[in-house]
C-alpha cells in the first residue's frame, strides 16, 4: 500500500514537472517569436465583466507593440508607453493622463508584454491544446501571478504556427474579468521610438495632467 501510495506521488510529481516544463517552452516561443517580430500590431475585442461592480462591456481597438513600447488606441483613450512613461488621453474629457505605471499597470493595460515578463511575475502551467477561431491549433497555458499583484492570473491561448497569443483572459482580484480575442496581427511593424510617445503639437488645446 505504501509503495502504492508513493508511486502515484511520484506520478502527480512528474506530470506537474512536465507540463510546467512545457508551459515554459511554450512561452520561451512566445517570448522569441515576439522578440523577432520587428513590431506588431494588433487587431483586438475587448469584453470586460465584473458582476460584484455591475460592469459589462466591449469594444474594439488596435494596439502597435515595440519591445516593452506601445500604442493602444480604444474609443475612449489613445495610450502611448515609451518604456518608461505613460501618456493617456482620455477623449471625452480631453485630457492627457502622465504616469509612470508600475510592472501591473502595464499588464492591465496591455496584457500582450507578459511575453517580456512572465518569467519573473507568473507560474506557469500548460493546460493542452485547443482550436483557436482561426481554426489553427492552439496550446492553452495558465499563468498564476507570484507576489502581491492586483492580477490573479491569465489564460492565454497561442497558436501554434505563430507561436504568438491569439486569446487571452485576465482575472483581477478584486473580481474584474477582461476577454481578449485578437482578430488580426502583423509582424514586422517596426515603428520609430518617437511613435511611442505623446506629441503635444498632435493635440494642441488639451489638457496634461501630471500625475507622476
Amino acid at each position: 500500500m505504501r509503495k502504492t501510495v508513493q508511486t502515484v506521488l511520484v506520478c502527480f510529481v512528474a506530470v506537474g514537472f512536465c507540463t510546467a516544463q512545457n508551459a515554459e517552452r511554450i512561452f520561451e516561443e512566445a517570448a522569441k517569436a515576439y522578440e523577432q517580430s520587428n513590431g506588431i500590431a494588433v487587431s483586438f475585442t475587448m469584453n470586460i465583466q465584473s458582476e460584484r461592480q455591475g460592469i459589462s462591456e466591449s469594444f474594439e481597438g488596435t494596439i502597435q507593440m515595440k519591445g516593452d513600447k506601445f500604442v493602444l488606441i480604444t474609443p475612449d483613450t489613445r495610450t502611448w508607453y515609451d518604456g518608461k512613461t505613460q501618456w493617456t488621453y482620455v477623449i471625452p474629457t480631453d485630457e492627457v493622463n502622465l504616469t509612470t505605471p508600475t510592472g501591473d499597470d502595464l499588464q492591465f493595460v496591455n496584457p500582450m508584454l507578459l511575453l517580456r515578463t512572465y518569467k519573473t511575475g507568473f507560474n506557469l502551467v500548460y493546460i493542452g491544446e485547443s482550436t483557436a477561431e482561426t481554426g489553427r491549433m492552439a496550446y492553452d497555458v495558465q499563468l498564476t501571478a507570484k507576489g502581491n499583484s492586483d492580477i490573479e492570473k491569465m489564460d492565454v491561448q497561442i497558436e501554434k504556427t505563430t507561436s504568438l497569443p491569439v486569446r487571452m483572459t485576465v482575472f483581477m482580484k478584486n473580481g474584474m474579468r477582461n476577454f481578449i480575442r485578437i482578430s488580426k496581427m502583423q509582424t514586422g511593424v517596426n515603428q520609430p521610438d518617437s511613435f511611442f510617445t505623446f506629441n503635444p503639437a498632435d493635440y494642441p488645446d488639451v489638457v496634461e495632467i501630471d500625475l507622476r
